[in-house]
């Protein structure tokens, strides 16, 4: 598949010259193993009773005057397989045309002929951004082979000002971080696995399943209103071709846990393909009646993945076409970190400070069948189906000083945590032709969440002196308990677009509607242990302690969370959202894009949790009116220069609105019912030169201008409760991204050696007005949310400065079918603010690193490939620090709250093709 779609814009690169005074089609044929050109190819244009050959370099041409009408055009040539492609004619002097052709002894990963699947190519997706009207930057599969990235995560974190927050699955666009962003797949919404996020992790995306990524940093009516970042969209593999089956087998092993091989521990319960069929037990207060041993279980820390994917084309007597394709992977991985987690006061102060260590088991699942069904040319239906299962399994063990419990530095915190997240996902799409005017798009959803913590458990202990033994310690009933969570989410969405083709090809009406109706239901409960202080305990054999006989001898006892009553929120969110837009060709080289997208917002949260257990309602109704413009000129035949400008929104998520409580070790987290959604202003403007097919160089201006954004922030209050509100009355993101791709060297005995790099600089700034926030925060049960910054500007949280990606790419073929890539891949961000300082506390900052990746594919013959990475090969030290200051003003030296190191993964994989 991957060698398709460079053929496509090697073709557009080889023929961008061609002569006015030529009226017609003219194309190129390509080896799609080799990439190289053939000569002596037979080509016939069917409809005008035409043949041609390829000359030396590939090429062919057609006279065929102007007009609506499309060209069939067969290419047959000994030792290859005959490829049939149709050529739209229309009304510019010469349409450009590729074929590529698969040798008949090729069995190459992924061979297809359809043009969609030719998109996945570099060079052919540089042509599609150049070519559109709207600004938009893409990542294909063979970029994400070349690469080494298994994952849509991965991939985006490489995109030009795109980071991801160390530690979580937050994706930052541009310095605005998840709830300025969207994720869709093939252009339809995915909800979030995650009930602190609003997008769906990444991650669950394998490269397996993706045929190319889009990121729209520049908004037009297509997308939906609330943005200000970006959309992430994933466009899902659509196989075309002969048969084919593939196995994939792999291991990895990080350095970090080879050091602690022996030592591995997790919580019981999991099984090791990230499954859990437990929850809540019956009459939870009742009795001692959980499921699972409280004690860790020593695990041998194996990493494995294994990957089955197939898929085969088959002709149908009436000329109609289905297209299978279905691929099943599953990947695990451990990881082991380890240092510093403190809380600290005002000038470095210490109030907690631990030493961490984390022990964890992921794995990830992914099943996908995609159907696609051609009555002709001009009719396709696609049906999609995916099936995800992720999971996150890991032991915390923090020691050291804990205030007011342990302040002799004999503290003892654990906690096993088990995340699964499950999403199911059900598309059908549909593209119909009506005539040389007018098509039709269409494409509706039903995806279904569910999001669980089944038993997690946490205690807190000291080692006592007097006693020679662990005891428990508690401040709060909360310190010691067992905790559950279920979160289930069903979400339906219909596109549908008309487009209607204006005379003399002067441009494109549209007029289309989206529409979703989302609904989430949330629920938790926390079983706390109220438990002696002075009773010996053995911090590995808990269980000794906490069963159904002391329970009953009342060495311990059970209370629930929030009056004996689970903590639940539910939520509706129905958008409707009617568009239009007219894109117009004004000159010759100057061409726009006007649209306007009319957006119905309604967003019902109900809750009852410990903060409220009244069982209160409340409601968000927004009219949403969003213009757009997006300009584009060329300027010469390689060279744009686009504008965009927009308005759009950002709309508080779900949790953020339910007042509803989740505590962690160190923070605690609360919704705010009254928050309320930004209104957001938007400017690009790039240029962009693409000297070769291959090749690019652009320069992007970008400024936002953001009314009433939305913050975390952590409320002044005795229990320092962090929560989201409307910080001030504006914030402003301004920047510059630069971007290029060259060959450095390319010749027939070397190989080919290439490089690429993009960068962002970006400035971010926002007003703090606490006396906003406590005048906006008014609840009718009486009171009101206080803050208290350190200081009354900041930047965006999650927003760095400084991005960089670079990648240095050397490809050689040989005669023998083989051929070697190796990739080196270089990522880093600079400082960036984590979370606001306040009463008199600096602001944390998470500080620049960089990592270096290397990446190696070995292609033995046309069934058998090794693919071989290190990655994290510098292994940095990720660092986390408190600014300081003296009470005079005096800038002291920063402190260290939180750090660790990944550790170097090593990994292997073997794929072979039957």
């Amino acid at each position: 598949m991957k060698y398709l779609l460079i053929s496509l814009a090697l073709f557009i690169g080889a023929i961008v010259s061609v002569s006015a005074q030529q009226n017609g089609i003219k194309g190129v044929v390509l080896d799609v193993e080799t990439m190289k050109t053939i000569e002596g190819v037979s080509i016939q244009l069917i409809e005008r009773n035409s043949q041609t050959s390829s000359d030396a370099q590939g090429n062919f041409f057609f006279e065929v005057p102007k007009g609506n009408k499309s060209y069939k055009i067969v290419a047959s040539v000994i030792g290859y397989d005959s490829d049939t492609i149709i050529v739209d004619r229309g009304n510019d002097d010469v349409v450009f045309a590729t074929i590529s052709l698969v040798s008949k002894n090729s069995v190459l990963d992924e061979i297809v002929v359809s043009r969609r699947r030719e998109r996945a190519s570099e060079i052919a997706l540089l042509d599609m951004r150049k070519q559109s009207n709207l600004m938009v930057e893409l990542m294909g599969a063979q970029e994400l082979s070349r690469k080494g990235i298994s994952d849509a995560g991965a991939a985006v974190n490489r995109m030009t000002g795109v980071s991801r927050q160390e530690g979580s699955n937050e994706v930052f666009v541009r310095g605005l971080g998840d709830r300025y962003n969207n994720t869709t797949l093939n252009g339809l919404p995915v909800p979030s696995n995650d009930p602190e996020l609003k997008n769906l992790e990444l991650g669950l995306f394998t490269s397996d399943i993706i045929e190319y990524i889009t990121i729209d940093k520049v908004y037009s009516t297509y997308l939906p209103g609330d943005f200000a970042g970006g959309n992430v969209d994933i466009a899902s593999k659509n196989y075309e071709g002969k048969g084919f089956f593939e196995v994939k087998l792999g291991s990895s092993v990080n350095t970090n846990v080879l050091n602690n091989w022996n030592n591995f521990y997790l919580q019981d319960g999991p099984s090791p393909l990230g499954f859990a069929n437990y929850g809540v037990p019956n009459d939870p207060l009742g009795g001692f009646n959980f499921q699972n041993s409280m004690n860790p279980v020593k695990k041998t820390p194996w990493n494995g993945n294994f990957g089955l994917l197939g898929g085969k084309s088959f002709d149908f007597s009436n000329g109609h076409k289905l297209n299978l394709f279905a691929s099943a992977n599953f990947s695990s991985d451990t990881y082991h970190r380890e240092g510093v987690n403190r809380q600290l006061s005002a000038g470095g102060g210490v109030i907690n400070d631990l030493s961490q260590v984390r022990q964890g088991f992921t794995t990830n699942s992914t099943g996908m069948l995609t159907a696609n069904y051609a009555l002709n040319q001009n009719h396709k239906i696609t049906y999609n189906f995916l099936l995800m299962n992720s999971s996150d399994q890991f032991y915390d063990t923090y020691t050291g000083h804990l205030t007011d419990m342990a302040e002799n530095n004999n503290g003892l915190i654990r906690r096993s945590t088990f995340m699964q997240n499950t999403v199911i996902t059900n598309q059908f799409l549909g593209k119909h032709k009506l005539n040389d005017k007018i098509d039709i798009n269409w494409g509706a959803s039903y995806n279904a969440v569910k999001t669980k913590i089944p038993d997690r458990i946490q205690n807190y202990m000291s080692y006592n002196d007097t006693l020679q033994s662990y005891v428990f310690i508690r401040n709060t009933s909360t310190d010691n308990h067992r905790y559950f969570q279920d979160l289930t989410e069903n979400e339906v969405a219909i596109n549908l677009a008309a487009n209607y083709k204006l005379n003399n090809d002067k441009g494109l009406w549209s007029v289309g509607y989206s529409g979703k109706i989302k609904e989430r239901s949330f629920e938790d409960f926390q079983v706390n242990f109220v438990v002696p202080r002075d009773r010996p305990i053995d911090p590995k054999n808990l269980d000794e302690f906490f069963n159904k006989t002391n329970l009953n001898n009342e060495d311990f006892s059970q209370e629930g969370f929030n009056a004996d009553l689970p903590q639940t929120y539910d939520g509706k969110q129905t958008i409707h959202a009617p568009f239009t837009n007219v894109q117009y060709n004004l000159t010759d080289k100057l061409s726009s894009v006007l649209g306007l997208r009319y957006e119905n917002i309604s967003q019902d949260i109900s809750f009852r949790t410990q903060l409220d257990r009244s069982g209160r309602n409340n409601n968000i109704t927004r009219n949403e009116f969003l213009p757009s413009l997006l300009l584009k000129y060329v300027l010469k035949e390689k060279q744009n220069l686009r504008m965009g400008v927009s308005r759009t929104y950002t709309l508080p998520q779900f949790k953020e609105r339910a007042f509803f409580n989740y505590r962690d070790v160190n923070e605690s987290k609360q919704g705010n019912p009254n928050l309320y959604p930004s209104t957001d202003y938007n400017f690009d403007l790039r240029w962009e030169a693409f000297p070769k097919s291959s090749e690019l160089l652009s320069a992007t201006l970008f400024g936002k201008y953001i009314q009433n954004p939305i913050n975390e922030v952590q409320l002044t209050s005795s229990s320092n409760d962090i929560s989201y509100v409307n910080i001030g009355d504006y914030g402003t993101v301004f920047g510059i991204e630069v971007e290029f791709k060259k060959d450095m060297i390319e010749s027939e005995g070397f190989g080919k050696l290439s490089a690429g790099a993009n960068a962002a600089y970006m400035n971010t700034d926002q007003v703090i007005d606490p006396e906003k926030v406590r005048r906006e925060t008014q609840f009718a049960s009486g009171g009101q949310y206080n803050i208290n910054t350190t200081d009354k500007r900041s930047k965006f949280t999650g927003a760095s400065d400084f991005l960089i990606n670079a990648d240095v790419s050397y490809y050689k073929s040989f005669e023998n079918s083989s051929d070697i890539l190796a990739t080196v891949v270089y990522n880093y961000f600079s400082d960036r603010l984590y979370a606001f300082g306040n009463e008199g506390r600096g602001n944390q900052i998470d500080q620049g690193v960089g990592t270096l990746d290397f990446i190696l594919k070995y292609k033995i013959n046309n069934r058998l490939g090794i693919d071989a990475n290190i990655l994290n090969v510098t292994n940095p030290n990720f660092n986390r620090i408190q600014e300081n200051k003296s009470s005079e003003g005096e800038v002291l030296a920063p402190s260290t709250l939180f750090n660790y190191k990944r550790g170097v993964r090593f990994s292997i994989g073997v794929r072979y093709r039957l």
